[in-house]
């Protein structure tokens, strides 16, 4: 069990490997959850959603939507030098 100091501001700065084990990073978020015997869980905040809330994320207002077979064949195109 590892120890950490607490600041004059009340803050406590995390260890790399706390931070490695909970998969976490720079801009990443923790959330904690006080428990009834006095100790505190810790647990990364994980994206919620799916791959499919991505797709039509760059659409212009009233621009088409391309299926993945247009979007495939448009970076074919561009990979061989055709616009």
């Amino acid at each position: 069990m590892g120890e950490l100091t607490i600041t004059s501001k009340g803050q406590v700065t995390l260890r790399k490997d706390v931070l490695r084990h909970l998969g976490v990073g720079p801009g990443d978020k923790i959330t904690f959850d006080v428990l009834p015997d006095g100790s505190v869980a810790l647990r990364a905040v994980r994206p919620k959603g799916s791959i499919t809330e991505a797709f039509g994320m760059f659409k212009r207002p009233g621009g088409i939507s391309l299926t993945i077979e247009e979007i495939g064949e448009a970076a074919a195109d561009g990979w061989a030098g055709r616009r």
